[in-house]
């Protein structure tokens, strides 16, 4: 995938970062999903459609309160992971390869729709009519993002320096807290209903936090097996000089909910 404005153009692609993905960043704390449910979404019954579903993180969370779930993403490696995670869990969750602005579903099929993580890549003029259509009356668009905040960590800043040095285009650097915008497309389809930011402070251990930051877009969803390889030898040789065995990272999470008109 090469989108403009995302890394300057460079060519990115999850699948190479799959079982790192599966291993490292299922790291959402359950404030996380208590905060989804109580503005609507995830609740028993429903019917719910998760974009970008990626290793199936959001549904295999949401699911234990009852709902029922589609996830959908454009790499079959990403939901070759979901589908195992979530046998392995004991779940039934339906997952599909299918990129967002592509999904086809009847009228009125969902209670609601998340995107965690991605609504960023996704085209907003060919993807939000879509979901207007396939949303019930009122049924909520839930768009929510979380990242770490190297202003106020130091191991963080400097893992954030060390990708740059592999990739210097990354252009996930210096995170600040700041709220998701209402997309321009949405006007006449989705009226905004609430919007909040919530802090964490996500547990990691060395290795934990290599993995997490090696299933990155940066890292591992960009460079090469030798790249990442090296990388890794690097980031581990940093962690062992500034960071204790165990470690928390400050996170933010914001959170959009969008309701149909």
């Amino acid at each position: 995938m090469r989108l403009e404005g995302i890394d300057e153009g460079k060519p990115f692609d999850w699948g190479k970062a799959s079982e790192d993905y599966a291993k490292y960043r299922d790291i959402y704390p359950p404030a996380f999903y208590e905060a989804i449910t109580q503005m609507g979404i995830g609740l028993q019954g429903q019917q719910v459609l998760d974009l970008g579903t990626g290793t199936g993180v959001l549904p295999r969370h949401l699911a234990e309160q009852g709902a029922h779930f589609t996830g959908v993403d454009i790499s079959p490696q990403q939901i070759e992971q979901a589908k195992r995670l979530s046998k392995a869990a004991g779940l039934c969750i339906h997952y599909l390869v299918c990129p967002a602005e592509e999904i086809d579903f009847a009228e009125n099929s969902f209670d609601a729709v998340t995107a965690c993580q991605c609504f960023f890549y996704f085209d907003h003029a060919v993807l939000l009519p879509k979901l207007y259509r396939m949303l019930k009356p009122g049924g909520r668009l839930g768009i929510f993002y979380m990242a770490w905040l190297p202003c106020e960590s130091e191991i963080a800043a400097e893992s954030e320096k060390l990708i740059l040095r592999y990739n210097p285009n990354w252009s996930g650097r210096g995170e600040v807290r700041k709220p998701l915008a209402v997309p321009p497309e949405a006007e006449g389809l989705f009226v905004k209903e609430e919007s909040k930011i919530l802090d964490f402070s996500i547990p990691f251990t060395r290795k934990s936090w290599n993995g997490r930051i090696k299933a990155c877009r940066g890292i591992g969803a960009s460079l090469s097996p030798e790249q990442v390889s090296r990388f890794e030898k690097e980031h581990l040789s940093l962690l062992d000089k500034i960071a204790p065995e165990s470690f928390a990272i400050p996170h933010y999470a914001a959170m959009l909910i969008l309701r149909a008109c």
